[in-house]
């Protein structure tokens, strides 16, 4: 793949969703044609998104925690504290990636990075994501507007997974979810909650940016 310019990494913490996603929006419309493409890295305050399609009776009991009616694609999902987030916000028209192909990008650097601390995941026909053997441990889904991508990625590090049962993950009943603190090997780096939420926003990026491709420079900021 060719060089697409420069990315720009926001390191972003704990958020609030729905700020993040009118600002996801507003800077996919107004992105000029040169304008830097952008990783958002970052995780939520808990959180329930229902994707375009997505069905309510895949809400089962939501108690205390928001729904929020988004524009991706998929189904219900959840996003909370020790989640690991990245939003791509990427010229995929200028870089000459289909959205297929992007998908497969994300889920191969996810699968990479989990297998640097001994995790074999995979993928599963019909199912997006990314799985360790039955369970989820990643989500994504993306929307696709002016030629630009926005949304991108969720991995479960080291978070709170009742959540989950109130919903029907991403559409499937009683589908089971798992995360890396639970799977990861007790030696394996950073495997207390904090070292091992930065050790994956590392390898993450790491892969990440390995299947995007090369970028002429890469700016780390810490704000919008």
């Amino acid at each position: 793949m060719s060089q697409k310019g420069s990315l720009i990494i926001r390191q972003l913490g704990l958020t609030d969703y729905e700020p993040i996603w009118r600002a996801m929006q507003s800077f996919t419309s107004t992105r000029q044609e040169h304008a830097p493409d952008e990783l958002w890295v970052l995780s939520h305050r808990p959180v329930f998104t229902q994707g375009q399609a997505g069905k309510a009776e895949h809400v089962l009991a939501p108690g205390d925690i928001p729904v929020v009616q988004i524009d991706r694609g998929g189904q219900v999902t959840y996003h909370g504290p020790g989640q690991l987030v990245v939003y791509l916000l990427i010229d995929v028209r200028r870089a000459g990636i289909g959205v297929r192909e992007l998908v497969s990008m994300i889920e191969l650097a996810i699968i990479e990075a989990l297998s640097a601390v001994k995790i074999e995941a995979g993928l599963k026909a019909g199912a997006p994501g990314v799985y360790v053997g039955e369970s989820k441990i990643a989500s994504l889904g993306l929307r696709i507007r002016r030629g630009c991508s926005y949304h991108g990625m969720s991995l479960n590090v080291a978070m709170d997974l009742e959540p989950f049962t109130r919903i029907n993950p991403c559409g499937y009943q009683g589908l089971a979810v798992t995360q890396v603190i639970d799977l990861a090997p007790e030696k394996a780096p950073g495997n207390t909650p904090e070292l091992l939420m930065e050790t994956m926003e590392k390898l993450v990026l790491q892969h990440l940016m390995m299947q995007l491709g090369p970028y002429s420079w890469i700016d780390v900021r810490q704000e919008l």
